[in-house]
């Protein structure tokens, strides 16, 4: 390895601390935005999943205008860093304001606020997330450190995920005659530690000479270039796949999460020891996941993680028949294998570009890649939410205002369980069938770079 090629401890620190924004926003409105506006504002099921979902449709129709954008800039001044300082600032104001419902203007109204302020909220969070991706394939390119990078990235999305996913239903259970301020007050404390996270990592976006920048880049032309690296690049188009429905899986358990507490395990506090039990072994597993990939490679190894996670999926839906809190040991073994899922496929995207730069030379298109695989990524997180509304509509789950008990069916119990373990280990399944169409390896994108 170069000298170039090697990073500091400061990048390195730098960049992971940006997961406690990024890990922070993707967790959050997952676990308790649903529920927030179903158990708290009193909206059905089926508008709430309608809500989350025209926010995420929101961003994923922008984020490849932001990779459009966000190359340009790089062309123009040397560095990414202008979009990202932008959504770092506007993304923990529009997040409070998704949970500043005023009181008592009625069902219709109070779910047109939270789309309003989601939508805003997701636009400065791609103002971010995009150029944030795009980083890794500029800050080295040594194939190893790039995992070391995503490594370290990781184990502070884990506990990003932990001290949100735990910590802010905690801070709501402080007000439980009042859950409205509750949810406020968490948001609150959240949009800090959002701002000071995406804050400090665009510091380390770097500055590199001017580029050529094309005249005239409309709309449509980043549409078409974010088309065009989808058709032509077939290992890019596997890896998203892959990707996208692992998101899915995750981002229905996630969403089903807080119900699992309540009408399974009874006791609405139990999302946090199901969080624990999902990141703490995350945390640790990160580094070993490293480790693993080192030796027999980043595809390899993440095959491997996918695996462990299907199993744990599999194991879980014994829950549909026999509930109890036998579940948070598959939860760990879940978690386990969430640090691979996660580690290995954004360590696999730098190389991935880096190989198409080096056999399609031209301009720089990291934004491209990261605006598309961000659109990916937020579709499958965002249909998780999704089929959640769905079967709980289907199944007919009962909504209810903050205070007032209700008696859920049956089937509305089962199909919180299934959420839970049988569709999310349907979708790992497929996503094991996307990943072997991944073929790249490491002498392919140590051969093009040197």
């Amino acid at each position: 390895m170069d000298a170039a090629s090697k990073l500091s401890r400061g990048q390195v620190t730098r960049y992971a601390i940006g997961s406690l924004g990024t890990g922070g926003f993707s967790t959050l409105p997952g676990l308790v935005l649903v529920y927030y506006l179903t158990d708290s504002l009193g909206v059905t099921a089926l508008a709430a999943g309608i809500i989350v979902t025209a926010a995420k449709i929101w961003d994923v129709l922008i984020d490849p205008v932001i990779g459009g954008i966000s190359d340009r800039a790089f062309g123009r001044t040397g560095t990414r860093r202008g979009l990202m300082v932008i959504g770092a600032l506007g993304l923990p104001i529009a997040f409070v304001l998704t949970f500043a419902v005023p009181g008592g203007i009625g069902d219709l109204a109070s779910a047109l606020w939270v789309l309003v302020a989601f939508m805003l909220a997701a636009t400065c969070f791609s103002l971010f997330q995009v150029p944030y991706i795009a980083l890794p394939a500029e800050l080295t390119s040594d194939y190893r450190e790039r995992t070391r990078l995503l490594t370290w990235r990781v184990v502070l999305l884990t506990i990003a995920i932990l001290l949100f996913g735990a910590g802010g239903p905690e801070i709501r259970a402080l007000f439980p005659d009042d859950p409205r301020l509750g949810y406020l007050v968490m948001a609150i404390a959240a949009a800090v530690v959002l701002g000071v996270g995406l804050y400090v990592a665009s510091t380390v976006a770097p500055q590199r000479p001017l580029l050529p920048v094309r005249p005239g880049a409309s709309i449509a032309t980043h549409y078409r270039d974010g088309i065009a690296v989808l058709r032509k690049n077939q290992p890019f188009r596997a890896l998203l796949g892959t990707f996208m429905l692992q998101g899915l899986a995750t981002g229905l358990m996630l969403a089903a999460a807080q119900y699992v507490a309540r009408w399974i395990l009874h006791d609405e506090t139990a999302v946090t020891q199901l969080f624990v039990a999902l990141i703490a072994p995350a945390v640790l597993m990160a580094p070993v996941w490293k480790r693993i990939a080192d030796r027999i490679g980043k595809e390899r190894a993440f095959r491997l993680a996918s695996a462990a996670f299907l199993v744990a999926t599999v194991a879980l839906a014994v829950m549909v028949w026999a509930p109890g809190w036998w579940i948070v040991a598959p939860v760990a073994l879940a978690g386990s294998a969430y640090a691979g899922m996660q580690t290995l496929p954004m360590a696999m995207l730098p190389d991935l570009i880096a190989h198409d730069h080096t056999k399609v030379g031209g301009d720089n298109r990291s934004g491209v890649f990261s605006g598309v695989w961000t659109a990916g990524e937020t579709t499958g997180m965002a249909l998780g939410s999704t089929v959640l509304a769905i079967v709980l509509a289907s199944t007919g789950y009962i909504e209810t205002t903050a205070g007032v008990e209700v008696i859920q069916p049956n089937l509305a119990v089962s199909g919180i369980a299934v959420s839970f373990s049988i569709l999310p280990a349907a979708l790992m399944l497929l996503s094991l069938v996307t990943l072997s169409r991944y073929r790249l390896r490491e002498h392919d994108i140590i051969g093009t770079s040197t």
